[in-house]
């Protein structure tokens, strides 16, 4: 096995492998997350690249028409100004309607709920809406000038909308996002990562966002576009202090799984607080992404004096020996109920094998007493037997006492013989066996 010797004794292949490999970790541990901006003044290029506006948050751009002036505040709203007042076209809404555009048309901007006054059906009743559509640069027919940019042109589709078209001097694209991509603490949410930017609170160690000493793990769900799902590749973190807590991943997202919209994969974080601090200790994961800038957030765990610590131990001490002893209490009721059923089910067998004696004694002795019955005859229940064994066979014989046979011996005396072939044969003419 190749180590660090084999390189200095001239290994290029392998001292050219592991340079590479440790400067892409380094990279991926000293990135820097993507915090997404103060505002919703911003958009995403077609190619993923992040345009921060809010420094424009609110800049007037005016046009001045014929019979009104059109101003546009910059992701704000859209006004039509004239003598008998201004009527409004549209406000930017909390939700990113800041989007790419397409052609010689870099961004978009969507302005909704306008005034209503003779609008009201329209736009599925959201009043007077605008559209802006905005150049990077100056204006086709180069009449803007200046440095902060100007309104091109104004186009009114109708009393209820108008497009725009704005120019303005937009700065260098920052840094490429992987879109769709999400960490919540909930298969559907996304409080840490969200469109690929870190959300406030986990871009840095927080006080407020920490997490208790004695909570040992959290679980993260998360999700990607399933047609960019397997450029995400396996986490990797960093502790600072890097002594004090003991830190572990688990979970299908741990293992670099591609996690899904439908299919979200876990990242379970196991830590538990060896030694306490009054600062708070923090956890810095990376996600590296290829092709892309890596995902990265921070989670902040507070570990307290060592009281609570050695609280925290006792308790866990504690709640093992309690399961234990449960479990050894639980075993020893569960014999003793075992051999009180054996109890029970062994008396009343007892009983039965008892009864059942001396029912078949008591029927055998009635019948060689009472009735005269000899044989397999005198057994109890013999003849429910023999006449179920006859109606399953079908036959419709019969067959004589085992009397009238026996009448014939000669060694029976004479007075018994004439009495029992009297009696024979009066009950062979009068009831068979095997009838019903």
């Amino acid at each position: 096995m190749l180590s660090m010797g084999d390189c200095l004794d001239g290994h290029p292949l392998y001292c050219l492998l592991l340079s590479t490999v440790t400067v892409v970790t380094l990279q991926a541990l000293g990135a820097s997350s993507i915090v997404a901006p103060a505002s919703n003044c911003y958009a995403l290029d077609n190619s993923s690249h992040i345009f921060d506006f809010s420094s424009w948050l609110g800049h007037p751009f005016e046009y001045d028409g014929k019979d009104s002036d059109l101003v546009v505040r910059f992701c704000k709203d859209v006004e039509s100004r004239s003598q008998t007042g201004y009527v409004d076209f549209g406000r930017f809404d909390k939700f990113n309607y800041f989007v790419a555009g397409s052609g010689h048309i870099n961004f978009v901007q969507e302005f909704y709920n306008g005034d209503l006054l003779n609008c009201e059906r329209t736009h599925d009743k959201m009043g007077r809406t605008a559209q802006v559509n905005i150049l990077c640069g100056s204006c086709s027919n180069g009449q803007c000038t200046g440095d902060l940019g100007c309104i091109c042109n104004v186009t009114y589709e109708s009393t209820c909308r108008v497009l725009v078209e704005l120019a303005i001097p937009c700065k260098e694209q920052g840094v490429r996002v992987f879109e769709g991509f999400t960490v919540g603490f909930h298969p559907r949410s996304w409080e840490i990562v969200y469109n690929g930017m870190t959300q406030l609170g986990f871009d840095k160690s927080h006080h407020a966002f920490s997490f208790g000493t004695e909570q040992t793990h959290v679980a993260l769900y998360m999700t990607a576009i399933a047609s960019l799902s397997t450029l995400v590749q396996k986490p990797i973190f960093k502790i600072f202090p890097e002594h004090g807590l003991k830190v572990g991943l688990s979970g299908s997202g741990a293992t670099g799984r591609p996690p899904t919209t439908l299919s979200p994969t876990t990242l379970v974080v196991d830590w538990r607080c060896e030694k306490a601090s009054n600062t708070p200790y923090e956890v810095d994961i990376t996600i590296p992404v290829d092709g892309y800038e890596p995902i990265q957030f921070t989670l902040t765990k507070m570990c307290g004096n060592e009281k609570v610590l050695n609280k925290d131990a006792d308790a866990d001490y504690h709640f093992i020996q309690r399961l234990i002893a449960h479990c050894l209490i639980s075993s020893r009721k569960r014999r003793r109920n075992y051999k009180r059923m054996g109890y029970i089910w062994g008396g009343i067998l007892h009983r039965f094998i008892v009864l059942s004696t001396l029912f078949c004694c008591g029927g055998f002795i009635y019948k060689t007493r009472v009735e005269r019955q000899r044989g397999l005859d005198a057994l109890p229940g013999m003849t429910i037997l023999c006449a179920c064994l006859e109606a399953v066979s079908g036959g419709s014989h019969s067959y004589s006492q085992a009397e009238d046979t026996n009448s014939t011996f000669i060694n029976q005396a004479s007075w018994e013989r004439q009495a029992d072939a009297t009696q024979g044969t009066r009950k062979t003419s009068e009831r068979k066996y095997g009838s019903i």
